[in-house]
């Protein structure tokens, strides 16, 4: 029996309450993470052509990404596009492979635009509409943003036949406010940043984990959740690894409560280490 499966049955879990994978059965709703949903069903019922959702390193977009692709119409063909990179014509071989689309990808430019725009508009005759969702697209080159500035140039009229989604960290929605982007910034018809959660969503965060998985959720001590808050610096993911730990350590100890102590221990012991990039980013 492992530690992990040891403080499930300890403290008589159905799951792990802070696992690090991103499922939407766990989400929290704060304020911040309601009005990004929030957008980005905007974004989609309004057919908007650019949709942009920044947020930390780890403060749930790829969580709130897999609830609203359970939420969508079947009217919608959806493309997912994660960690795209790469010069001009690339961005369009990642489009046309997540639409599932066959391609020559040593074909020309044009010919791949071409290709993405024919079906678009095959999927448009069906009764049918596209959304592109790019995720981590603060990896994307100010060429590549422009590239799919252009992609949008396939709607006509009225009609918005193809949507873009992008969600990214901040320095997607710094990239976006260049003055060399600023047609770009245009066509973004709704944005959001989720911050990191203050100490009362911590609070209520923590809670609403543990309760999910037939816990009490009175776990942890109001002490506790302050260390918490104070070294994760509102970062979900951050929390959920310093919590997994603690319940860890309550669980060998055979305490049923997670208090100060157990949150220092953890500390001292030097096996929770945020990383220097998400401090840094938390305190933006």
């Amino acid at each position: 029996m492992t530690s992990t499966d040891l403080y499930m049955e300890f403290f008589g879990f159905s799951e792990r309450p802070f696992t690090l994978l991103p499922d939407p059965d766990f989400l929290f709703w704060s304020r911040a993470h309601r009005r990004a949903f929030s957008v980005l069903e905007y974004g989609v019922m309004t057919r908007s052509p650019i949709t942009v959702i920044t947020g930390e390193v780890g403060v749930g977009k790829t969580t709130l990404i897999q609830k609203l692709l359970q939420t969508l119409d079947d009217d919608i063909t959806l493309g997912l596009v994660s960690n795209a990179q790469g010069g001009r014509g690339e961005l369009l071989q990642w489009a046309l492979n997540s639409l599932g689309v066959d391609t020559d990808f040593h074909g020309a430019y044009v010919t791949l635009f071409q290709q993405l725009q024919d079906f678009v508009i095959e999927e448009y005759a069906a009764g049918r509409r596209v959304i592109l969702l790019i995720d981590e697209a603060q990896n994307l080159s100010i060429e590549g943003l422009e590239e799919l500035r252009m992609l949008t140039n396939i709607n006509s009229n009225k009609d918005e036949l193809l949507q873009l989604i992008l969600v990214g960290q901040p320095e997607l929605r710094q990239m976006i406010m260049r003055p060399e982007l600023r047609q770009f910034a245009q066509r973004v018809t709704a944005t959001y940043h989720i911050p990191s959660l203050d100490r009362a969503a911590v609070a209520g965060y923590i809670q609403h984990r543990l309760t999910h998985v037939g816990g009490t959720g009175s776990e942890f001590t109001s002490e506790a959740i302050d260390l918490v808050h104070h070294h994760t610096h509102g970062i979900p993911r951050l929390v959920n690894k310093l919590c997994d730990f603690s319940m860890v350590y309550a669980a060998t100890e055979e305490r049923r409560v997670v208090d100060a102590a157990i949150i220092e221990e953890v500390l001292d012991d030097g096996i929770f280490l945020p990383t220097v990039q998400s401090a840094g980013e938390a305190a933006e």
